[in-house]
């Protein structure tokens, strides 16, 4: 079965590259006078994420919202990311976990990890991102399988973002209780990935992208996609990124899909962004991907500033972290030194739901339940009886 590597070979890159910086403010604004043209329509992406587009962020960002409240209400997500391990076979210019970053390593045993899930129960989280380092063999399939059989005692939707696995290692843990699989190409353009990525299997760039398709097969309910923004072109790694999604969203309809968009941080060996997306950008880039995808689930971290959360907020975000630690153990004992990247946004859990209801807003813990499910499925089954 063809993945979407075989499509991406396909596509010229630097042709799309100068679509996008050739775009006139006319063309963009005869694409914002209908925007009911612009969903799933390859067309209008390079359009929306040009130069030239920048200097309708206001009507962009009015469509952007409307269409978010027409969607999705106006509810906001929480979730909290709960790192496992630290422990990294990769080399990662840009990650504090990388291989070669001389920092502590650790790996969560299960009172360590009983210890976090008691304070992120606390402090009201139902939906929890398990994180952990590249570490096929240390920290493994086996692992994982463990530890979201315990995490499903306590919470409601899980969520890994971990190193690619087969079809098979998604479906076993699909088994286990998994909802949902956070896989970011980094950047999708292939000789920056190489040039970033120097030792460890995520050298493999042709994997890692196909790896939403084995988890789409697999039976995952939502995959996420994600560029790191800074690390090239964020307009033609975003517009790849989008080709992407829309691929996906023909191809497994059944599954939901999501995007986050993290800007480069600082951490431990970490590299200076090649390229600089500034706020401005950034709002932008949020509009488009809304546009471009009406349903599409866009999370914003703690890598960005309070301010800037709050009023990226109404744009088009369905889904926030708060209170985040990127350590392994970082709730329960935080060391500081065994971070991934620093955090921005240093609020409380309080502080956040706060400033979501400050906007008009309700943030939600917990959206959905397997009992949905399983009553939905009693009910097709017994209507077709």
């Amino acid at each position: 079965m063809a993945d979407f590597l075989e499509r991406f070979t396909a596509i010229d890159r630097d042709l799309l590259r100068l679509a996008i910086a050739s775009v006139s403010a006319a063309e963009v604004e005869r694409c914002l006078a209908r925007p009911e043209t612009i969903a799933h329509n390859p067309s209008a992406l390079p359009i929306l994420l040009s130069p030239a587009a920048r200097e309708f962020l206001e009507p962009m960002a009015q469509l952007s919202a409307a269409l978010t409240r027409k969607k999705f209400g106006a509810n906001i997500g929480l979730y909290a990311p709960l790192y496992v391990s630290n422990l990294c076979a990769n080399d990662c210019d840009y990650c504090g976990f990388s291989m070669s970053n001389k920092i502590r390593r650790k790996t969560l045993s299960q009172a360590e990890l009983d210890a976090e899930i008691a304070i992120l129960k606390q402090r009201g989280f139902d939906s929890v991102l398990l994180v952990s380092g590249e570490h096929e063999t240390k920290v493994g399939l086996d692992y994982f399988a463990k530890a979201l059989l315990r995490l499903k005692q306590d919470f409601s939707y899980l969520a890994i973002e971990v190193q690619p696995l087969t079809e098979a290692g998604y479906r076993r843990l699909v088994d286990e209780g998994l909802d949902a699989v956070m896989v970011y190409q980094e950047t999708y353009q292939p000789a920056t990935y190489d040039r970033h990525h120097l030792r460890g299997n995520k050298k493999d760039f042709g994997f890692r992208l196909n790896t939403p398709d084995r988890a789409a097969r697999a039976g995952v309910d939502k995959i996420g996609l994600g560029v790191l923004l800074g690390l090239d072109d964020w307009r033609l790694d975003s517009a790849l990124m989008g080709l992407h999604l829309d691929y996906l969203q023909q191809k497994y309809w059944r599954s939901r899909f999501s995007v986050s968009l993290p800007r480069l941080r600082p951490c431990v060996g970490g590299v200076t962004p090649a390229v600089t997306l500034d706020d401005a950008g950034l709002v932008q880039l949020i509009c488009a991907m809304r546009l471009f995808s009406p349903a599409l689930e866009l999370s914003l971290s703690t890598r960005e500033s309070a301010s800037l959360r709050d009023n990226l907020l109404p744009l088009g975000i369905t889904h926030v972290s708060a209170a985040s630690s990127t350590e392994p153990g970082g709730y329960s004992n935080p060391k500081l030194q065994l971070d991934q990247f620093q955090i921005s946004d240093e609020r409380t859990v309080p502080e956040v739901v706060s400033a979501i209801r400050a906007q008009g807003m309700q943030p939600v813990w917990k959206d959905w339940d397997a009992s949905w499910l399983a009553g939905a499925s009693f009910a097709v089954t017994h209507q077709g009886a």
